[in-house]
């Protein structure tokens, strides 16, 4: 469906994405994850089949948690006794969120934009009075709508400064864990002082969902693949920006690359980030205010 963008009063299913994919909870994880990486997802909702009421969501966090970053990896290392490929082939279930919040259709764009913000999170499933899932909104819809508002702030105004950033050695392991304890969804990769990329949580699901993580099995258990080095997962395209770059600009650019975080360049150096999140907070801001 084609998004109309200039008209701030819609409601909420006039942006948000209506034809929601979903999956049952007996999907395997490693379907989920194969679905989610082949159609771009961070977030899968998941439907009773009968009913189609969500009963849960999987994100791109859910699954670097399961590979080890947090509780999740129980079901590997407890149940499976470290077999990822026994884990992955498990039931959605077993790692999906249950601990919903949900949008009703009636949503105003702007409170979405402050339940985002509160709550910091990035999707959040839309449902009908039955419980039934109607759509999902992401910053990234909330972004399109507030980017051509006018504003006068600067990158450097919003940006996270002195970001915790990882070295291209360090494993997948680490990295997994690293982003769960600091809630983190991104880390910069930084090498002799030098930006070398940027590594999402996306990045480590599609490592697993394209068939890749398989490449690296010896043994079939878990640390074949978690002690592999995260500059493996780094892709070639890296887009940065400046710190005296508008706001707006910078909305649009993300929104136009499809990426949700642009590290922050000054004389060659590393000097912050400005992520989908850190853009949505302050363009709502302002049109409140406004």
């Amino acid at each position: 469906m084609q998004k109309d963008v200039k008209n701030h009063n819609y409601e909420l299913l006039n942006i948000a994405t209506r034809d929601v994919i979903s999956v049952s909870p007996t999907t395997s994880i490693i379907g989920a994850v194969e679905l989610m990486t082949k159609k771009g997802f961070r977030r899968l909702p998941v439907t009773d089949p009968g009913t189609n009421k969500i009963i849960g969501i999987v994100t791109a966090g859910d699954i670097i948690n399961f590979m080890g970053g947090g509780e999740k990896f129980n079901l590997v290392s407890g149940k499976h006794k470290g077999n990822i490929i026994a884990a992955l082939n498990d039931s959605v279930r077993e790692i999906m969120s249950t601990k919903l919040l949900t949008l009703k259709e009636s949503a105003k764009v702007i409170d979405v934009a402050a339940t985002i913000v509160n709550k910091k999170c990035g999707g959040i499933p839309i449902v009908d009075d039955e419980g039934i899932l109607r759509g999902i909104v992401t910053e990234r819809d909330i972004l399109k709508v507030f980017c051509e508002t006018p504003n006068y702030l600067s990158v450097s105004d919003i940006m996270t400064k002195s970001p915790h950033v990882t070295s291209p050695d360090a494993t997948i392991c680490g990295v997994t864990r690293e982003m769960i304890k600091k809630k983190f969804r991104r880390l910069p990769v930084v090498s002799d002082d030098v930006l070398f990329g940027i590594v999402t949580a996306m990045d480590i699901m599609k490592y697993v969902g394209n068939g890749d993580v398989f490449k690296e099995m010896v043994t079939g258990d878990v640390s074949d693949v978690m002690s592999v080095p995260i500059r493996k997962l780094i892709n070639g395209d890296l887009y940065t920006t400046s710190p005296d770059e508008s706001i707006s600009r910078v909305a649009q650019e993300m929104i136009g690359k499809g990426v949700g975080a642009l590290p922050v360049i000054e004389n060659s150096h590393l000097i912050g980030v400005i992520t989908e999140f850190d853009l949505v907070k302050a363009l709502s801001i302002e049109k409140n205010q406004g």
